[in-house]
């Protein structure tokens, strides 16, 4: 009689590995449980992805009841415009910086919106600016440059001599400059520069770091302009509280989020930096707000005024009109 199949210790290694194969085959081993969903880790994902979307969008919607504020009162004092050149250069130089250290997508989105709406709010500053007077030009400057203020009768007052809202007088009136098209200029100018430099250094390490941090050094100085102006004025009217309460909350949830997605660590020092000297406005808002509430009182009443000078004015352009011809 032959053996069987299975009757030497070799052919039963063979047989048991077949059946091994077989059983393998007809039951396959579960995937690793990694695979699967789970609802903790379907929340962490809904989380993450909330968390970016609000840091994208969130910063550039903090100046929004600013920019309203000043389109209803058609005046800007109270609100410095050094806050848009801060976030300006900072944002373009972080774009740049992006090109070297790729960091998350919700911050490069992050800084092309808030140029594009530091830009509007740039504008409309300088349109509805009480400080701001026009200097003489060419007419090529003339046809460049974009109007302050609507035509009204009587000519718009010269920027004082002394500091003021917007600090005073500086070298060459940097970021005083007349019209928007001069700020335009200088941003074109600023952007070149940077690409250029980083055509012929953006392959060194040290370069792309030095990048980093003057974006984000920039960045971190953003209130300190307000902070002076209020100090100067002694009064936060004209400066939206919720611009105060978007720059403490947005600057808060921003270094908690750098420090869990890991950013680099100019994001971090930098924020932390900021974030100090919201609170330090926090601070100014209630020692003088007794003074703020009697400067809004005050700024309304002009307002007011003002408007109503608008409507006589309309009424008498409708009269002269109406007349004879």
């Amino acid at each position: 009689m032959l053996p069987g199949p299975c009757a030497s210790a070799t052919t039963a290694r063979g047989c048991a590995a077949h059946t091994s194969i077989l059983n393998t085959n007809l039951h396959p081993p579960p995937p690793p449980s990694s695979s699967y969903p789970t609802p903790r880790r379907s929340i962490m994902t809904l989380l993450s992805t909330l968390a970016s979307i609000g840091m994208a969008v969130g910063p550039p919607l903090v100046y929004a009841d600013q920019l309203l504020s000043i389109l209803r009162r058609r005046d800007s004092s109270g609100f410095s415009i050094d806050v848009c050149g801060v976030l300006l250069l900072a944002n373009i130089t972080r774009i740049v910086f992006w090109l070297g250290e790729r960091f998350e997508l919700a911050l490069l989105i992050q800084s092309l919106l808030m140029i594009a709406f530091q830009l509007l709010l740039l504008f409309t500053c300088l349109r509805f600016s009480p400080t701001h007077q026009p200097l003489p030009q060419s007419p090529s400057q003339a046809a460049f440059s974009l109007p302050l203020r609507d035509s009204l009768d009587e000519p718009l007052p010269p920027v004082p001599s002394t500091p003021g809202a917007q600090g005073g007088r500086r070298p060459g009136n940097f970021w005083q400059w007349p019209t928007f098209g001069h700020y335009l200029a200088f941003l074109g100018a600023w952007t070149a520069v940077l690409l250029g430099l980083w055509v012929v250094l953006g392959s060194y390490g040290w370069f792309v770091a030095l990048l980093g941090y003057i974006a984000l050094g920039l960045e971190s100085t953003l209130p300190i302009p307000q902070l002076i102006s209020n100090y100067q004025r002694k009064s936060l009217a004209g400066f939206r509280y919720s611009v105060l309460a978007g720059w403490l909350g947005g600057d808060s949830f921003k270094t908690v989020y750098f420090f869990l997605q890991q950013s680099p660590l100019q994001f971090k020092v930098c924020s932390i930096f900021q974030l100090s000297i919201d609170f330090v406005i926090l601070a100014q808002a209630i020692i003088c707000r007794s003074a703020t509430r009697r400067d809004a009182v005050a700024g309304a009443g002009k307002a007011d005024a003002e408007a109503a000078d608008e409507e006589v004015r309309a009424l008498r352009g409708d009269l002269e009109a109406a007349g004879p011809r």
